[in-house]
Order: structure tokens, then C-alpha cells, then sequence
């Protein structure tokens, strides 16, 4: 069965970040577009779905879900686009490049 994570763009222009378990991903789209659902979608229809995989496994789903839910918009608009090299970019931490570890002299393990 399986869980499909998905990114919507509203008639808004914003983003939606959302799950659905099952095989097919269209019956979910067609709820969010007829307002089946009060939420977030509801007031920015239409919407139109942009990005979406599908996960074997539901907890890796959720994972993904909740890791893309905090990404920025410009991090989000890179995966849509597949652009991966700028989404690694973006993957960096922020303030700056990735922590070094500090270099000693001494080559044996601190005790």
C-alpha cells in the first residue's frame, strides 16, 4: 500500500505539503480541489499538485512530510524542479558551511 507524500500550489501561489496512504494520489487532489475538508487548501483552491513520491514504508512518508514541511519556500521550490544540486545547497546549515571538526597535534584519543 504505501503513503505518497505531495506538494500542492494553491491558487495562492503558497504551498501545501501533504500525505496520502493508498495506490492512487487523485483521489486525495480531487478532495482538496472540491473542499471535501475544512484545512488549509480549503480557501486556496484550485490547487495543483507539483511534486510528489511514493514511500513503501508509511514512516518514511511521515518523515519526509514533516522534513519538507520545515524546508523554506525556496528549498521546496528546488525539489519541485528536481534541481538537486540547489537543493543540496540549500541542505547546508544555515549561518554558513557545514561544521569542521577542530584539528589537534596530537594524534592519540583524548581520554
Amino acid at each position: 500500500m504505501g503513503i505518497y507524500v505531495y506538494m500542492l500550489r494553491c491558487a495562492d501561489k503558497s504551498l501545501y505539503v501533504g500525505s496520502a496512504t493508498g495506490d492512487d494520489l487523485s483521489p486525495r487532489i480531487n478532495q482538496h480541489n472540491t473542499g471535501a475538508f475544512p484545512g488549509y487548501t480549503y480557501n486556496r483552491r484550485p490547487v495543483v499538485l507539483v511534486w510528489s513520491e511514493h514511500f513503501d514504508r508509511i514512516t518514511d512518508g511521515i518523515a519526509a512530510e514533516r522534513q519538507i514541511k520545515g524546508w523554506s519556500r525556496a528549498k521546496k521550490e528546488a525539489l519541485i524542479k528536481s534541481d538537486w544540486q540547489t537543493v543540496s545547497r540549500f541542505a547546508r546549515r544555515r549561518g554558513g558551511a557545514p561544521r569542521a571538526r577542530p584539528v589537534t597535534d596530537d594524534p592519540s584519543p583524548s581520554s
